[in-house]
């Protein structure tokens, strides 16, 4: 199993950055694909980003392709979200989520465990 505290959420300008951490627990962290996600308030939960258990595969939403970078570092048991060049339209609360799985998933209802969030505001 495995237990994900996110963590790096801010108030930060538009054009400005912020790197996220998701500290994970667990003997298994390295087997776990990872995922980014994120919410704004009465919206639904969207996908960020997401990166395979070896860390070799990434893949982005077109609405932060070229801006968010995700990275993994296994002896550490944390994933990163570096964001930069940021926009109010990216304030949220952003998640980090774990699967078991060998493919590129972009769906929310797929990821078996879930971190409690942490908030990101860009102000204009």
């Amino acid at each position: 199993q495995v237990q994900l505290v996110e963590s790096g959420g801010g108030l930060v300008q538009a054009g400005g950055s912020l790197r996220l951490s998701c500290a994970a627990s667990g003997r298994t962290f390295s087997s776990y694909a990872m995922g980014w996600f994120r919410q704004g308030p009465g919206k639904e939960r969207e996908f960020v980003a997401f990166i395979s258990w070896s860390g070799r595969n990434t893949y982005y939403a077109d609405s932060v392709k070229g801006r968010f970078t995700i990275s993994r570092d296994n002896a550490k048991n944390t994933v990163y979200l570096q964001m930069n060049s940021l926009k109010p339209e990216d304030t949220a609360v952003y998640y980090c989520a774990a699967l078991a799985t060998l493919m590129v998933v972009t769906t929310a209802d797929k990821y078996d465990y879930w971190g409690q969030g942490t908030q990101v505001t860009v102000s204009s």
